[in-house]
């Protein structure tokens, strides 16, 4: 429920605990309660429907009131269980005291995401994609509720209300809990067409509530994929070929059967896993074999290959993604502007290592994980193990970061692979060498931009990017007619007024490299090309970067609007010392408008330090607005971190880096202040979880173009290329 936080009813003896869970904040109390169960306890009553009113695959509610939420997307730290609980409940009007949630089961059919049409949580959809649908869920239930008590009543249903998890007739002053009517409204036939909500009588999305995960996180009590435990289970973890494509050639096991705990080695053609009693005991029986490997066709590959391969892929022409006026004559106007952009490859480095548990019956298997991609990865698990489908369970858990990694399932395959060689269940999991050495990447990008410059202004502007076609694997029906729908993002919708624009893509497969989503992925290149690009038109036109931009946003109010606001929270135009520079971007990202302001400081050596980050956002109506505003945080540490450090190499087939000390992240010491600001908007919410990340790298690009004049063409940072005996 909410309470107000008054002096007359404020707790005593508020823990520190309780403060860290953010029990109470803007004077309300969110108690929300979400089922955290270890796999080995005791296993829970199945969810059925018997009993219940069941009126669509989110909401169950009994007797007793208790109000079971099932959630279609995956916590995995973005804060959405939080704000689906709140569009629902928004809806239902329900009793937030008993209200609990659960993970939903694989079902395409039930639970798919209505961009995706999948069940995967990714892409910054979880709000933007359910909004509606959850909704409608909500209000529809409560319609049936009402109907349910007016029927009772014999009363008009428009003369009753719903607040609480009760309907009341104000008239008689009667009122019945949900729980008193759940029998009746299950007869019901669900109403189609139910009136929603109108905003301004939102009593629960807006609020910036604390989310309710945060207490078991803090206290220990949340079960992430990596916690499960399952009576008699074993551990294990894997080695496998270190060049992309390898197999296995021969491996001698005898010095790792010596090591107390080891039970067992499995080999397969191109792997080999160390079960043990513990992880440890699976770590050193691993680093006790003897292992070769057949490295196969790929072992020559290096990253100069790869760049050598894009480079010559981007000069070729491109498949037209978005075409306006005429591009040759655009083009054929003015001074002529050509630059090239890139973006390397990158891992995903989530702070819970890859890990999946599985018990392989021979005539059933189940699986415990945490992944964003449910039914897939039940499919997936049935294929390796051999199984029809419904005799694989899959056993959601929290996940300690995604990032778009476990979009893939392919660590749920390797479990299931070994599984079936081992008898009972395993654990088995990923040590941050064999996570960072065999993901799969962020893929290498090469984006050829010509503009022309008439009079200050642009009038052609051309833009190609060469890359993979991650979606073309990933969701094939969407990739229609040579375009990369998440490859052109932010780049064929990109917010300028240009005259004469045309947008292409060009489909680079990189050698032997796996390549897959990275928290933005499309958007986190284009943006960096296009924005990095934008500055050095304003400086060719003999104008300011805000201004300049200013200029082409006449088509884009929302835009727009980020951009002053960024730029005035900003100081935008103020003077700062020698070797300070103020950089701006702005992102059309996932229907919300951002711009970011970041102001740093470069030293003599190339150094960076930092200052403060500035980003205005506008993402439509903020479900909860204390999360928007972590995710932003959140994002800019994620992006700025890639922008500084993000780089993997390849030679002689191999990933060079392997652990945080050669993949590293931006440390605490160095982290600015983040200032973010919301703008207040009545459109329907747009994504958040990865917009943080791709508007830092170009605007702190454009701080050091600002600072030293020094313009940056490629990702990670060169901080040769700007120390002062190297400025242009």
């Amino acid at each position: 429920m909410l309470v107000a936080a008054s002096p007359a009813n404020k707790p005593s003896g508020l823990s520190r605990r309780n403060l860290l869970a953010g029990a109470f904040v803007g004077g309300f109390m969110f108690a929300f309660q979400l089922p955290v169960r270890a796999a080995n306890e005791p296993t829970q009553p199945p969810d059925t429907t018997e009993g219940k009113f069941a009126p669509n695959a989110f909401i169950r509610i009994d007797t007793t009131g208790k109000t079971t939420l099932v959630m279609p997307q995956v916590e995995m730290g973005q804060g959405i269980y939080t704000a689906i609980a709140m569009i629902l409940a928004e809806e239902l009007d329900a009793d937030y005291a008993q209200i609990t949630l659960q993970h939903a089961p694989p079902s395409d059919k039930l639970y798919g995401n209505p961009i995706f049409i999948i069940q995967a949580t990714g892409g910054s959809t979880s709000v933007r994609a359910f909004w509606k649908p959850l909704r409608n869920a909500g209000a529809t239930a409560r319609a049936m509720l009402v109907q349910a008590a007016a029927e009772q009543w014999q009363v008009e249903p428009a003369n009753c209300t719903a607040s609480n998890g009760q309907v009341m007739h104000a008239a008689s002053g009667r009122k019945l809990s949900y729980g008193e009517l759940c029998d009746a409204a299950g007869k019901l036939t669900p109403p189609k067409d139910v009136a929603l909500k109108d905003p301004k009588d939102f009593s629960v999305i807006g609020k910036p509530l604390k989310r309710f995960d945060t207490p078991d996180k803090v206290n220990g009590k949340t079960i992430y994929g990596i916690d499960a435990m399952v009576p008699g289970m074993t551990f294990a973890t894997l080695a496998q070929c270190p060049v992309f494509g390898g197999k296995l050639a021969k491996v001698d096991d005898r010095a790792a059967k010596k090591i107390p705990g080891v039970r067992q080695i499995v080999v397969l053609d191109d792997l080999v896993a160390v079960v043990g009693d513990h992880m440890w005991a699976a770590r050193s029986g691993l680093e006790a074999l003897d292992i070769t490997w057949d490295e196969g066709p790929n072992a020559k590959i290096s990253s100069k290959d790869i760049w050598a391969h894009l480079r010559a892929a981007s000069e070729t022409d491109g498949v037209i993604a978005k075409s306006v006026g005429d591009i040759a004559k655009g083009l054929a106007t003015g001074e002529r502007i050509d630059a090239s952009y890139e973006m390397p490859f990158l891992a995903h480095a989530t702070m819970e290592p890859l890990n999946c548990t599985v018990h392989f019956k021979g005539d059933s298997c189940e699986v415990w994980t945490g992944t964003q991609i449910m039914s897939r990865v039940q499919s997936e698990a049935a294929k390796a193990a051999g199984l029809p489908i419904d005799k694989v369970t899959v056993n959601q858990h929290m996940i300690g970061g995604g990032f778009g990694r476990r979009l893939e399932p392919d660590m749920v395959v390797a479990a299931v692979r070994i599984a079936k060689q081992v008898n009972g269940p395993v654990k088995v999991v990923w040590t941050r060498e064999e996570d960072i050495q065999h993901d799969i990447y962020r893929p290498v990008y090469r984006d050829n931009i010509s503009a022309t410059l008439s009079n200050g202004k642009v009038v052609g502007f051309k833009y190609k990017i060469a890359g993979s076609a991650v979606i073309a694997r990933w969701l094939p029906p969407a990739f229609q007619k040579g375009i990369d729908i998440d490859a052109i993002d932010s780049a064929a919708d990109q917010p300028y007024d240009f005259p004469h624009f045309q947008c292409e893509y060009v489909r680079v497969e990189p050698p032997a490299v796996p390549t897959g989503f990275w928290r933005g992925v499309g958007p986190n290149n284009n943006v960096f090309a296009i924005e990095s690009f934008m500055d050095e038109l304003a400086r060719k036109a003999g104008k300011d970067p805000v201004v300049f931009r200013r200029e082409l946003l006449g088509k884009a109010p929302r835009m727009l609007a980020a951009l002053n606001l960024a730029a005035e929270k900003a100081n935008w135009g103020q003077p700062l010392p020698a070797r300070v520079g103020r950089g701006v971007s702005i992102q059309p990202t996932f229907d919300t408008s951002i711009a970011t302001v970041v102001e740093a400081e470069i030293d003599s050596q190339g150094e960076i330090r930092l200052r403060q980050v500035n980003v205005a956002v506008d993402t439509g109506i903020a479900v909860n607005p204390d999360t928007i505003m972590a995710q932003i945080e959140g994002g800019i540490v994620f992006g700025l971190t890639a922008a500084l450090y993000g780089d993997i190499t390849i030679e002689k087939g191999r990933v060079q880096q392997s652990n945080f000390h050669d993949y590293r992240m931006l440390r605490i010491d160095q982290m600015p202040k983040i200032n973010v600001h919301l703008i207040k908007s009545g459109e329907a919410p747009g994504g958040i979880g990865e917009c943080g990340v791709i508007g830092g790298p170009p605007a702190l690009r454009n701080a050091i173009y600002a600072a030293t004049g020094v313009a940056l063409r490629r990702m990670p940072i060169d901080r040769d290329a700007i120390a002062e005996r190297k400025k242009s």
